[in-house]
């Protein structure tokens, strides 16, 4: 009678793109593979913000995981959320949804959790100023953004209505930067002639950045070209800016001279930092690793926990010769992190040779035909940072109905700026205390 011999188990912590291609890498492993997240989908991050702008739907940037690795036989997918480690006894601690505790043993885990947004110490901003890092974000910013133009359109006085018709951004990173473009677009061609009250093309873009450049990471060159441009679709730019305070009626900024500045906008968002989660800190207490200021863990070359050569970290939450935060390097890591395991199940004995990055460049798009693209020496931008732009993220977005539903999307946005994806839902109003009383009036609109 032949002994039952248990596989290798193998659990990743993620379903981002770090986790994605960790599995992928493991496909045909002889190992049990245990994908643990707190939802259930994978999501392109880098199109959030069309997403929220309404250019593409909830199911063209996220698929289902399952449904992703439907054909990777040996993974398992558990909806639950990490938050412990046990080291020494190889084991992680989950909990569901609703609360249940979850353990999961391990042999090898590999940690691609991603990172979440940053208030930089101001958590209370998160209410008036919502960030974009999930699809719940995206969603609520589209409901923001679109609801801000009704609320505009029937707006008691004309203080109301500019408040309405301001948004401010905090934050020149990519996101900042493709979010202020969408918006001015949406207000300047979408929207074009469907009020009667407002025109929405007057609408006001606010960009805040810390930094004296938007989209410093680009370079000067390119990160001038995209100023030149968010400028010329009407977005204000503020450098040299930090935020000091945000309500539900706008934001005060102080310069570099240390004057304080109050903007009205009811819709501000944030885009700017980004921290660990909070599994990273619990990691790190369980293994000792080092954390740098964002909460990053801070890796051997080959991406292990010093002293933990079962403990892998990828993507976004692993600090590693400063590379930055992209959707290429957690790809890349990911997929190194899983032929790390599978070399060691095939017991090969020869040290792993250090993770090494393959930069294959940044993109940020800006509007309808407008874009900046960095590839090492190659520097693109207008037009042709626009193609690149689009074969770029055609190549990455998972599966073929995503690839087709975004081509034929951005070839309606581009032809005519409509977009498709502008429904939203607003939460059921509060009822008065003081109903019996009779309705309020209410000015005419």
């Amino acid at each position: 009678m032949q002994d039952h011999i248990t596989p290798r188990r193998v659990v990743i912590l993620g379903g981002g793109f770090a986790g994605l291609f960790a599995a992928r890498a493991l496909r045909k492993s002889p190992v049990a593979v245990t994908v643990v997240d707190r939802r259930a989908h994978h999501l392109f991050q880098p199109l959030l913000y069309q997403c929220a702008s309404g250019i593409l739907s909830e199911g063209q940037i996220a698929q289902p995981l399952r449904g992703v690795l439907r054909r990777h036989h040996n993974v398992r997918c558990v909806l639950a959320e990490a938050t412990d480690v046990d080291a020494g006894a190889r084991l992680v601690h989950a909990r569901r949804p609703e609360g249940e505790a979850v353990v999961l043993p391990y042999d090898d885990l590999i940690v691609a959790v991603g990172m979440r947004q940053s208030y930089f110490g101001h958590d209370e901003f998160a209410a008036h100023a919502p960030g974009m890092k999930t699809l719940d974000d995206a969603l609520d910013i589209r409901r923001r953004i679109y609801r801000a133009f009704e609320m505009a359109e029937t707006a008691a006085d004309e203080r109301e209505r500019r408040q309405w018709l301001t948004f401010a951004l905090v934050g020149a990173g990519p996101t900042g930067v493709e979010l202020a473009g969408q918006i001015r677009e949406i207000a300047g061609h979408t929207l074009d002639r469907e009020f009667r009250k407002i025109d929405s093309a007057e609408a006001r873009v606010l960009l805040f950045e810390g930094s004296d450049a938007v989209l410093g990471a680009f370079g000067p060159r390119l990160a001038h070209r995209a100023a030149r441009t968010l400028q010329g679709l009407g977005v204000e730019l503020h450098l040299g800016t930090r935020v000091t305070g945000i309500d539900s009626r706008g934001l005060t900024v102080r310069d570099h001279d240390g004057r304080t500045t109050g903007f009205e906008a009811r819709t501000v968002l944030w885009t700017a930092g980004v921290e660990a989660p909070p599994i990273a800190a619990a990691l790190a207490k369980a293994t000792g690793a080092e954390q740098d200021r964002a909460g990053r863990i801070l890796v051997a070359p080959d991406l292990t926990v010093p002293g933990q050569p079962e403990i892998r970290v990828t993507g976004d939450v692993m600090s590693l010769d400063k590379l930055p935060g992209l959707a290429e390097v957690a790809m890349q890591s990911g997929a190194y992190a899983g032929r790390s395991v599978r070399h060691a199940v095939e017991g090969r004995t020869k040290q792993p040779k250090p993770f090494t990055y393959v930069d294959l460049g940044s993109a940020a798009y800006i509007a309808r035909g407008r874009a900046v693209v960095k590839a090492g020496p190659l520097h693109l931008s207008g037009f042709t940072g626009w193609l690149a732009w689009l074969l770029i993220h055609l190549a990455f977005l998972t599966g073929f109905r995503s690839r087709l539903g975004a081509l034929l999307s951005w070839s309606v946005a581009f032809a005519t700026g409509s977009r498709r994806e502008r429904a939203f839902t607003l939460p059921d109003a509060e009822v008065p205390t003081a109903r019996a009383a009779g309705p309020k009036a209410s000015p005419p609109v």
